[in-house]
C-alpha cells in the first residue's frame, strides 16, 4: 500500500504518495482534481527526490498520477491569491516558478532514471515535468499542452524542458498556438516513448523499470550525468568529454564485473555504487 509522505489536514489521503517495489520508487502525485502542483506538493516532491538521491537500494523512480489529469501545472489558485501581497505577488511568484524549476534541475541530475507515468492531462509545468523525465510512457487517450499565451502567460519555463526533448520547431508549435496535442503527436514530437491502452499502463512502466533496474547502478549514474552535460556541447567538445568519461567508466568496478562476465558467459554481479 502506498504511504503517505505529505498531507494537507482536509486530505488525509496526502498530496504526494509514495510506493516502493524492489528497487523501484513511484511517487505519486495526488491533488485532486487537477493535480495542481502547489507549493506544498512541490515541496513534497523535492523532498523526495533529495532523499531518493543519496538512497543506495532505489535504481528507478516513476512519477505517476491519481485521477484523469496528470497535471495541470502551477496552481493559478494559489498564485492568484498572492496578489492581494505588498508586492503584487512578485515573491510568491518567484518562489513558485523557481521552486518548479529546481525540480525538474532534480530530475535530470537525479542518479536515477526517472520514468514519467501518463494517464490524462499534462499541461503548464506538468506537461514541463513529463518533458523533465528520462523517459515518458503514457495512454492512448493522455493529451498534452503548453497553453501560457492562451491566458496572456507564455510557458518561458516549460520551454526549457520541451525544447529540449521535442523538435525545436515542434516545442515552438505547442509554445505559439497552446493548442492541446494527443499522444499520437506528443510520440512524433518527442515528447513521450510509448503509447499503451491505459490498461497496460502500470504493467509497461513496471517492465521498462525493471529492466533498467538490473543495470549496472555504476553505470547508470556515469551515463545519465554524461548525456546531459553533453547535449548542449558541440559535438567536437563532447566527443573529448565522452571519451574522458568512457575511459573513467571502463576503470570501474562494474566495467570490469560486467565484461568479466559477458566473456566468461556468465550474469553479471554488480556492486552498490
Amino acid at each position: 500500500m502506498a504511504d503517505v509522505v505529505a498531507f494537507k489536514k482536509e486530505e488525509p489521503n496526502g498530496l504526494l504518495l509514495r510506493e516502493t517495489n524492489g528497487a523501484v520508487l513511484r511517487l505519486t502525485l495526488n491533488n485532486p482534481p487537477a493535480n495542481a502542483l502547489s507549493i506544498a506538493l512541490m515541496q513534497a516532491l523535492a523532498a523526495e527526490l533529495d532523499a531518493v538521491a543519496v538512497a543506495k537500494d532505489i535504481k528507478v523512480v516513476a512519477i505517476a498520477a491519481s485521477g484523469k489529469v496528470f497535471s495541470a501545472g502551477h496552481d493559478l489558485k494559489e498564485m492568484t491569491l498572492h496578489r492581494a501581497d505588498e508586492d503584487g505577488g512578485k515573491a510568491f511568484f518567484e518562489r513558485a516558478i523557481r521552486l518548479a524549476a529546481d525540480i525538474m534541475l532534480k530530475i535530470t541530475k537525479l542518479p536515477q532514471a526517472v520514468i514519467a507515468e501518463i494517464d490524462g492531462l499534462a499541461t503548464a509545468a506538468g506537461c514541463q515535468l513529463v518533458a523533465s523525465c528520462d523517459l515518458a510512457i503514457c495512454t492512448d487517450t493522455s493529451t498534452f499542452c503548453a497553453p501560457g499565451v492562451n491566458i496572456g502567460l507564455f510557458c518561458s519555463t516549460p520551454m526549457v524542458a520541451l525544447s529540449r526533448a521535442a523538435h525545436r520547431k515542434q516545442a515552438m508549435e505547442m509554445l505559439l498556438t497552446g493548442e492541446t496535442i494527443d499522444a499520437s503527436t506528443a510520440k512524433d514530437f518527442g515528447i513521450v516513448n510509448r503509447i499503451v491502452p491505459q490498461q497496460y499502463l502500470r504493467q509497461v512502466v513496471d517492465k521498462y523499470a525493471s529492466v533498467i533496474a538490473s543495470k549496472s547502478p555504476q553505470a547508470l549514474k556515469i551515463g545519465k550525468e554524461a548525456f546531459y552535460r553533453q547535449a548542449d556541447m558541440t559535438i567536437a567538445d563532447a566527443y573529448d568529454y565522452a571519451v574522458g568519461v568512457m575511459v573513467e567508466n571502463m576503470l570501474a568496478s562494474d566495467a570490469q564485473e560486467g565484461i568479466g562476465a559477458f566473456l566468461g558467459k556468465r550474469l553479471p554481479e554488480w556492486k552498490e555504487d
